[in-house]
């Protein structure tokens, strides 16, 4: 029987919103795997624009959910609308918007809160006991969402893993081909670009996440 998955996005370009490379394997891999997929995204501003071409910020400002249907194709729907029972499992790709739009990590650091929406849906996935994949640096938020005792990865960024600890998760170096699955919680994460080195790299170690969130939705089939 074919599983549901929601997938977050967080805008639309790795330096302030959705990382767009992580996003589409992941969505191609769910295909792949025949799953039924529904993209979300908060109704809410960026944090700011960022010029990809030159790294600067820009004098003007975007709206998350509309940036993000521009890798959706249009097929994106407000985040408030997300519904825990409807889905089998959720997936948050990575990109700075996960810390910048999903949450104020990039700003606030281990003092982070994530944005009220996500936070709530996460926590009744949790509650649920419903997989969850974390990509890239949105496992950063893992502990503001399961609590104290989580493992999850971002990689091996010392600075990034230190903050996880000081959350109160619990940090495992991972390589880019590599997931790291809490049981107890279901959770799946894998560091994707915060190691890649290009997309196949990427990919490697997002289609292994994917692949493994699918096979936990299937432990309770009859």
């Amino acid at each position: 029987m074919s599983k549901k998955v929601a997938v977050i996005l967080s805008g639309c370009g790795v330096y302030d919103g959705a990382e767009i490379h992580e996003s589409v394997i992941t969505l191609l891999r769910l295909d792949q795997r025949g799953a039924q997929v529904q993209c979300f995204a908060p109704n809410i501003a960026q944090l700011h624009v960022i010029n990809h071409l030159t790294g600067e910020e820009m004098p003007e400002s975007r709206n998350v959910l509309v940036e993000s249907a521009r890798i959706a194709r249009g097929n994106v729907k407000d985040l408030r609308d997300a519904r825990v029972e409807d889905f089998d499992a959720l997936i948050v790709p990575g990109g700075f918007g996960s810390a910048k739009n999903l949450s104020n990590f990039a700003v606030e650091g281990a003092d982070c809160t994530v944005q009220p929406e996500l936070l709530a849906l996460t926590e009744a996935f949790a509650e649920a006991g419903k997989p969850v994949g974390l990509i890239c640096i949105s496992p950063a938020l893992a502990a503001k969402i399961y609590g104290p005792g989580v493992t999850c990865t971002i990689g091996t960024d010392v600075d990034t893993a230190a903050a996880v600890t000081k959350m109160g998760g619990t940090h495992e170096d991972c390589a880019v081909t590599d997931i790291v699955e809490d049981r107890a919680r279901r959770l799946v994460s894998t560091p994707a670009y915060m190691l890649a080195q290009n997309i196949s790299e990427a990919a490697s170690g997002i289609n292994k996440l994917v692949d493994r969130i699918l096979e936990l939705t299937h432990e309770n089939d009859a």
